[in-house]
């Protein structure tokens, strides 16, 4: 009798976490979203860990390229975790200040504000690699964007 009370509380409690699990990659949509390591489209089966978030990958090999030299592609994971709402805006990546919703603009597809028009005019005078990396190098990123709190119903 123990036993069976047993069997069915781990029964529950496995279906519960698969169940949580599987909610969780749903979340994540990947539809136009790029491997952080090749220009091609990312791919739910492939993908590492990364600041409390995933970020994801066209393949294997390029899941072995970050995992190998994960600083040299810090920029571009921290923007696919914004653009995968795993991490949401909370203050301008240049000042860390509160943000000026008049102020928002698209860098590599995700919407991002800043404090004031000098802060904007800096991103928007920058070439685009240097737009990702003003916006989402380690400390901007460090800056302005905060883990997406789970959405409580």
């Amino acid at each position: 009798m123990l036993l069976k009370k047993i069997a069915a509380v781990l029964s529950v409690a496995l279906i519960a976490g698969v169940t949580v699990f599987a909610a969780e990659t749903q979340e994540v949509k990947l539809a136009d979203i790029k491997c952080v390591v090749a220009p091609k489209a990312a791919n739910a089966e492939k993908s590492a860990e990364y600041k409390d978030g995933k970020v994801y990958f066209c393949c294997g090999g390029c899941v072995g390229k970050f995992s190998k030299d994960t600083e040299k592609y810090t920029t571009k994971a921290n923007h696919q975790l914004v653009a995968t709402k795993q991490y949401t805006q909370n203050a301008c990546p240049i000042s860390g200040n509160a943000l000026n919703p008049e102020t928002a603009t698209k860098v590599a597809g995700v919407s991002v504000s800043f404090c004031c028009n000098g802060c904007k005019g800096k991103v928007d005078s920058a070439e685009d690699d240097k737009k990702l990396e003003i916006v989402f190098s380690d400390k901007a990123f460090a800056k302005a964007f905060k883990k997406t709190e789970p959405k409580t119903e």
